[in-house]
């Protein structure tokens, strides 16, 4: 009995590293095909680009008006520096919407003190639903700037109020606590007024880790690599999710994700659509699979577009706790997504959204971390059973460990090709070493903050947990910031 036992574990066991092995083979195949899509893209983007002049657009009669809509809760450390950021952008029509979600600290308090708030009266068209809205301001130095003051709801519910609020043919949704470059509006406008423009619903841009960077006024003056391991490989992570998924994604049919933190969408197709879903906590990629999904449905706009060059710079978790609640978050939102538009998987009416897109996310990105700790555990036993060759086992982690050295490697020689966005060779370096030590420990333990957070969904999980945030500290004696210790 025990020893048929034994030989049903063996023979599971080899099962089951034959299916890791080919899923480790496909989902690299598929990654290489992202990547090389992602050179492509990128070199037409920087053709197209070379030949075109920002002040085209700024110039342009069809230049669409933009309103920021900026959720805010308890974002007191780094409100005011995000909203000169964005009162300080080159575009020649913008309005910034800014959301105080009931915060329980002094938000509301500081944006009255440095912007001059007063109030106005509270007319507008609830176009979709919203927590009850207190009152709403303007600055009285800088009018372009409005401030709305609700209940708390979550940050969806906070995007639906401003949706109510805005004024722009294309509302641009980030986080209160994110600093743009400059120019980065002007870039992210391109899409909607291009030749086949009518068809974009939605466009999303490049995030960066803003942590160990010197920022002044609400500008990032010397970007930097972060110093300390944990934003550090968050940063190795951000460029390779930017540079060698979203970007090859617009060869492959279009995006599915836009970040929270920094995306622009047509104002009336998200009203249409019904505006942010607030019984999710993936609501930013919700929404976007929505507009897609109806833009189809309809024949109307349906393209969501990544464009590489406009940045937004945000403060990424420094500690594990907060980062594995982040990504325990992002997992769930990423399982909820799937689940309430299962219908469009393997449907040949969305085309490549439900063809390519959708089987991607949910075989490789939802799936992954649960194929990857289940070989890690397979692979030990196999090992202690002698299962498994010792020398294969070996030759396979290191091969494993290789090939995503080296697609990181490429997607850093991406990013030196197109925009050098941290600086120089020593910046290149630090992020070199950052991602020598991403394999070693870090990657198993993001995996399991995913399942802890695949569970929790299908448990029905839905809180959000607390982003603790260093903020801008002023550098002494510069009237300069860094973010981070």
């Amino acid at each position: 009995m025990r020893a048929s036992i034994e030989s049903l574990t063996r023979e599971i066991l080899v099962v089951q590293q034959w299916s890791i092995l080919s899923y480790f083979v496909v989902v690299n195949t598929i990654l290489l095909i992202l990547l090389v899509a992602s050179a492509l893209e990128l070199r037409c983007h920087r053709r197209e680009v070379w030949l075109e002049s920002d002040w085209r657009i700024l110039s342009s009669p069809a230049a669409p008006t933009i309103s920021m809509l900026a959720p805010a809760y308890n974002e007191a450390t780094t409100v005011s520096e995000s909203v000169r950021s964005l009162l300080t952008l080159r575009y020649p029509n913008l309005e910034v919407v800014l959301v105080n979600d009931g915060s329980s600290d002094a938000t509301i308090d500081v944006l009255r003190r440095d912007f001059e708030l007063v109030p106005i009266l509270p007319i507008y068209r609830r176009s979709v639903e919203s927590a009850l809205i207190r009152g709403i301001y303007r600055s009285r130095v800088r009018p372009d700037l409005v401030v709305v003051d609700k209940e708390n709801g979550g940050k969806a519910d906070a995007l639906n109020a401003a949706l109510n609020i805005a004024s722009g043919e294309l509302v641009c949704a980030i986080d209160a606590d994110t600093i743009i470059e400059p120019d980065a509006m002007i870039k992210m406008a391109r899409p909607f007024i291009a030749v086949n423009g009518h068809l974009v619903v939605a466009a999303g841009g490049t995030i960066r880790a803003v942590n160990g960077s010197k920022v002044l006024q609400g500008r990032v003056v010397e970007p930097h690599t972060p110093r300390q391991f944990v934003p550090a490989v968050q940063a190795v992570e951000y460029l390779r999710a930017f540079l060698t998924g979203r970007l090859g994604w617009n060869r492959l049919g279009g995006n599915l994700i836009i970040s929270g933190a920094f995306g622009i969408f047509r104002r009336q197709a998200t009203i249409d659509a019904g505006g942010y879903e607030r019984n999710t906590v993936g609501e930013d990629m919700e929404l976007v699979a929505r507009l897609r999904k109806r833009g189809i449905e309809s024949n109307g706009p349906r393209r969501v577009e990544f464009i590489p060059d406009p940045v937004a710079w945000t403060e990424v978790p420094e500690s594990l706790r907060v980062l594995g609640r982040q990504r325990d978050r992002w997992h769930r939102g990423l399982a909820d997504v799937l689940w309430r538009h299962r219908h469009v998987l393997f449907n040949p009416r969305y085309g490549s959204l439900g063809l390519l897109a959708f089987p991607y996310f949910l075989f490789i990105e939802l799936l992954a971390p649960v194929v990857e700790i289940l070989g890690l555990l397979g692979l030990i036993a196999g090992l202690t059973l002698h299962v498994v060759d010792t020398h294969f086992a070996i030759l396979f982690m290191l091969a494993a460990y290789g090939l995503g050295l080296a697609m990181t490697v490429l997607t850093l020689a991406l990013e030196e090709w197109g925009y050098r966005g941290y600086g120089g060779l020593r910046e290149r370096l630090l992020l070199l070493f950052f991602a020598l030590l991403e394999p070693l420990g870090y990657r198993q333990l993001t995996a399991i903050w995913r399942i802890r957070g695949l569970v929790k969904y299908l448990r029905g999980r839905t809180e959000w947990g607390v982003m603790t945030r260093t903020g801008f500290v002023a550098a002494e004696g510069a009237g300069e910031g860094t973010v981070g210790p």
